[in-house]
């Protein structure tokens, strides 16, 4: 790398600069390098392509553009119809100094599939790139774009993307200082989601070594629930349901069309009433997935893939606490919602029993996190490890002391501290200001994990095992467990985790 930091990818040459977060000058950034070709014109719902080639040195010193996305939730990106479509784009974080093959971590970010970006303050790969490691953040197609069923085209066009970008990091990493056969790939949330189907993908095998899934959603549908949702959106946007019909539309149509079908979503019936995050999930049966991820782990489809997953224990939290309309009807109505989770009859009794302090709204939360995120992402360490995967479990427990403490260990409290990012925007918010002495060991401990498993593929506690279920608790003051053979499991124990 020349003093203009100037890096020769497969496509052409590109330039970052000093990343603003190193202190000393040690870590380069490259922002927005594409990885495939503008996903729209001749390309849109189609796989992937790679992206031109291009003359001369281009500047890749800001952020490129995000994919498509409307404001329905926290971590959208700011986009508008005048937004630049050539959204395929990646960011570097490397050592300025030339030579070296560093691990390398990609990560994938969440937001329920329909917002986000791989830009954001907290995804700021300088603390990580500090600790030893190259990291890649990705920007994907949502929404529709991404995952809409579209006859004739692949489902999982956002998947696609990944894939693609794990190629571009197989083919261009080794200029950036990093080491092309030790590529961990991460994401919390959707993105730890498609890091499971990443796993399960015939596509993506051979392209990392490592996964690191933080808060799995166990969300994830079948063709037929895809395509029912492409209907409803493609009558919201008034077209058949056409792949030459809906790639007439500009993407501001389909956003607005996705939003019609979401404003009448979960408002009636007898269970609790709250409006759905988003109708789209990865599809399975196509492909690109052609199983359940928890299935081809279980076979052991997996096996040869190091991973560390784990959730929050208040998972939910966050958007109860944060905007997300709920309405139940007494205890009856919360049991009518457990019952179409999967959960026997008495469950919320037992709940109950558990927390009998809590509202009717906390005990909703408790068993909307078990559902969606907790109860898939210990099944799946599990999985891997009866059948022989390295598989690390943990739960971050620290508590968010925001808002009088009510958001406790919520969704996402775990970014800032794995990335080492407390000064984020969302850390701020999170810890009430500046952080403590506390929260900055945990973050410490958090970095110093991520970097040992991307390195070693061991973060410094021991595997689950076939008999025990080891959890690493982090917290203020950080504990072990063996066995999780606690109440709320039991619950979940028959509870099948099949697509929707």
């Amino acid at each position: 790398m020349d003093a203009e930091y100037i890096v020769r990818t497969a496509n052409g040459p590109v330039r970052g600069t000093v990343s603003p977060r190193s202190q000393d000058g040690r870590i380069v950034v490259h922002q927005g390098i594409p990885y495939a070709a503008a996903p729209f014109g001749e390309h849109r719902f189609a796989a992937p392509v790679p992206a031109p080639t291009w003359d001369g040195v281009r500047d890749c010193t800001e952020p490129g553009p995000p994919a498509p996305q409307g404001t329905q939730l926290i971590g959208a990106a700011p986009w508008s119809p005048d937004t630049s479509l050539d959204c395929l784009v990646l960011n570097v974080w490397s050592p300025a100094a030339a030579g070296g093959s560093a691990p390398v971590l990609v990560w994938i970010h969440g937001g329920a599939y329909i917002v986000g970006s791989g830009d954001g303050a907290v995804y700021d790969g300088t603390c990580l790139a500090e600790a030893g490691l190259v990291v890649v953040s990705v920007n994907y197609r949502l929404g529709f774009e991404g995952f809409g069923h579209v006859p004739g085209r692949p489902d999982n066009r956002g998947l696609l993307d990944q894939i693609a970008a794990l190629r571009w990091v197989r083919d261009n990493i080794a200029a950036f200082g990093g080491d092309p056969g030790n590529v961990t790939v991460a994401g919390e949330s959707a993105g730890a989601g498609s890091v499971v189907c990443l796993m399960a993908s015939p596509e993506a095998d051979g392209l990392f070594h490592r996964a690191v899934a933080h808060s799995v959603p166990g969300d994830m549908i079948t063709v037929d629930t895809a395509r029912l949702v492409s209907e409803g959106v493609a009558k919201a946007a008034g077209v058949p349901l056409e792949a030459e019909a809906l790639a007439a539309l500009a993407p501001e149509k389909i956003l607005a069309a996705t939003d019609e079908v979401l404003s009448g979503s979960g408002r009636t019936g007898k269970g609790v009433r709250t409006k759905a995050f988003t109708c789209y999930a990865p599809v399975v049966g196509g492909p690109e997935l052609p199983e359940p991820p928890l299935e081809a782990v279980a076979r052991g489809a997996a096996s040869h893939v190091a991973l560390l997953v784990g959730h929050n224990t208040d998972e939910y939290r966050l958007f109860t606490e944060l905007g997300q309309e709920v309405e139940i009807d007494g205890e009856a109505a919360l049991a009518v919602t457990a019952t179409r989770l999967g959960l026997r009859e008495g469950a919320v009794e037992a709940y109950r029993s558990m927390y009998p302090e809590a509202s009717l709204q906390e005990l909703f939360n408790k068993i909307s996190g078990d559902a969606l995120f907790c109860e898939y992402s210990v099944r799946f360490a599990e999985a891997h490890a009866a059948v022989g995967g390295s598989a690390y479990f943990f739960r971050f427990a620290a508590q968010s002391r925001t808002m009088e403490g009510r958001l406790g260990a919520c969704h996402a409290f775990d970014l800032p501290f794995a990335f080492g990012n407390l000064d984020s925007d969302l850390a701020v918010f999170l810890c009430d200001g500046e952080p403590d002495e506390g929260y900055q060991g945990l973050a410490e401990r958090m970095v110093g994990a991520w970097s040992a498993f991307a390195a070693t593929g061991d973060p410094g506690w021991p595997a689950v095992r076939p008999d025990a279920t080891v959890v690493r608790v982090w917290d203020i003051e950080d504990s072990l467990t063996e066995g999780d053979a606690t109440a709320v499991r039991a619950l979940w124990k028959d509870v099948p985790l099949s697509p929707r």
